[in-house]
């Protein structure tokens, strides 16, 4: 039995578990309050991962373009970037923070991003803009390396670096949640409210679940504002929860203002849970509260009711982000469950190095595979051509297609999820998100057994 952790044979790339760096980064911004990034390359750098968005969150979000043309990328684009500050501030009075963040075709051509702002700054925004508070801040995230979850992580470091200014210590807990849904910053902030934490959220997205009132507005925008940017340097320590995602962050925080840093694992399954508020009561001197431990034994209570009857040597696929890949497959592990295909989206060389992946290649007694840069092809050409047996699979709604034609009952988790209503509400963290995750496997293999008709009559007497 072994655990094989090794990239994918083919160089070329069917069917993308992950978009590009750009889109990571426009993540990231639409987090901020009073902040609308301009995306320096194309217009599609910004049409499609709009339209991402859109779908996962049923919403719309403002993001910039500097609209690039052929021109452009013979000549340089620079002006394009004065032009679209210009414009962008002159339509938005509030804003306050504009990510400068690159593409493959400005990063190729070489324009000075560093330089077209230092030129803003000393002109337009004094000449035409003065006495108004503007940031600018560049992000590099060439799309010819790296995916979406790479440039959500350079993104935070790189603001974090723009703003981050130590005062006066201010008592707070950093919190990095990484690439997560309002219903996730919503399980994580109980879990802070129950242990009387106060914390800095980056980011702030609950509210990317906006109302509709009844005088028709409802704008969807995160609410960390610059001045929680700025305390980060103050903070009694930082707990990235994903080491992929917010990871550089935490470390620059810790090697330039001295906050100490902890980085993972991300708190997915009652193991990782456990682990996340010892960090917290470590950190902060808080204890845990006895509630916490009774909606534990909740979530024990709820899984022990499926896990050994319904769930025991099921073998699953998972793919998506690393750290929400890695977690899952430590939560089905736990629940008695096969891990037998991961597929991480991306070859970064972080991944042989991971501690988590270690532990899973040093303890399972069953055959498994972990392939980086690999692509949903990766998915079907096992189970199609080289007989691999699923009882599941987990990960975002592109890889439906897999499950459709091979008729493999499927989880939607992760970004983005699209064909399926109103997942970004539920959580996946915290010790509600094992709830949530552990009956969301549960029904959807129940459904499965009544559409094959396979030992449905189990469901009758459970």
């Amino acid at each position: 039995m072994s655990c094989d952790l090794r990239a994918k044979e083919r160089s070329g790339i069917i069917n993308p578990i992950f978009t590009c760096q750009p889109c990571g980064a426009q993540y990231v911004s639409i987090g901020i309050k009073d902040c609308i990034a301009i995306v320096h390359g194309g217009q599609g750098c910004v049409m499609f991962v709009r339209m991402l968005f859109a779908q996962h969150f049923k919403d719309n979000f403002d993001i910039a373009s500097s609209s690039l043309h052929e021109d452009s990328a013979v000549f340089g684009a620079t002006g394009r970037v004065e032009t679209a500050v210009d414009v962008l501030l002159a339509r938005y009075p509030h804003v306050r923070v504009i990510p400068i963040i690159t593409t493959c075709s400005t990063e190729i051509i070489g324009d000075d991003i560093e330089g077209v702002i230092n030129k803003l700054n000393n002109g337009l925004l004094k000449e035409k803009y003065a006495g108004r508070e503007v940031h600018l801040v560049p992000v590099h995230t060439p799309s010819f390396k790296g995916s979406m979850i790479s440039g959500y992580d350079v993104a935070v470091e790189s603001l974090v670096k723009a703003f981050a200014e130590q005062t006066t210590p201010n008592g707070k807990i950093n919190l990095i949640t990484g690439w997560v849904n309002p219903g996730d910053v919503t399980a994580l902030k109980h879990l802070l409210a129950m242990m009387q934490i106060d914390a800095t959220v980056l980011f702030e997205i609950e509210s990317f679940d906006s109302p509709l009132m009844p005088d028709k507005s409802g704008v969807s925008h995160g609410e960390t504002t610059v001045e929680d940017l700025k305390d980060t340097a103050n903070a009694v320590g930082t707990i990235a929860l994903n080491r992929y995602e917010g990871g550089k962050a935490a470390k620059y925080l810790e090697k330039k203002f001295k906050v100490p840093s902890v980085i993972g694992p991300s708190p997915i399954g009652i193991r990782n849970t456990d682990t996340f508020l010892k960090q917290l009561q470590t950190m902060s001197g808080k204890p845990i509260p006895e509630a916490l431990v009774k909606e534990r034994g909740i979530a024990i209570d709820a899984i022990t009711d499926l896990a050994h009857m319904f769930f025991a040597d099921k073998r699953v696929a998972i793919f998506g982000a690393p750290d929400l890949v890695i977690s899952l497959a430590e939560f089905c592990i736990d629940m008695e469950m096969k891990p037998v295909l991961l597929l991480l989206g991306d070859d970064n060389s972080g991944y042989k190095k991971d501690d988590r992946i270690k532990a899973l290649q040093a303890n399972v007694d069953w055959d498994m595979e972990i392939i980086m840069n690999a692509d949903l092809w990766e998915l079907d050409d096992r189970i199609k051509n080289k007989g691999l047996k699923l009882d599941l699979i987990m990960g975002h709604s592109k890889g439906r297609w897999a499950a459709i034609d091979n008729h493999i009952p499927m989880v939607r988790v992760g970004f983005p999820t699209y064909d399926r209503a109103g997942l970004y509400r539920h959580p996946v963290v915290g010790y509600a998100g094992a709830i949530w995750l552990a009956e969301e496997i549960a029904n959807t293999l129940f459904t499965d057994m009544e559409y094959k008709r396979n030992k449905e009559w189990l469901l009758n007497v459970w």
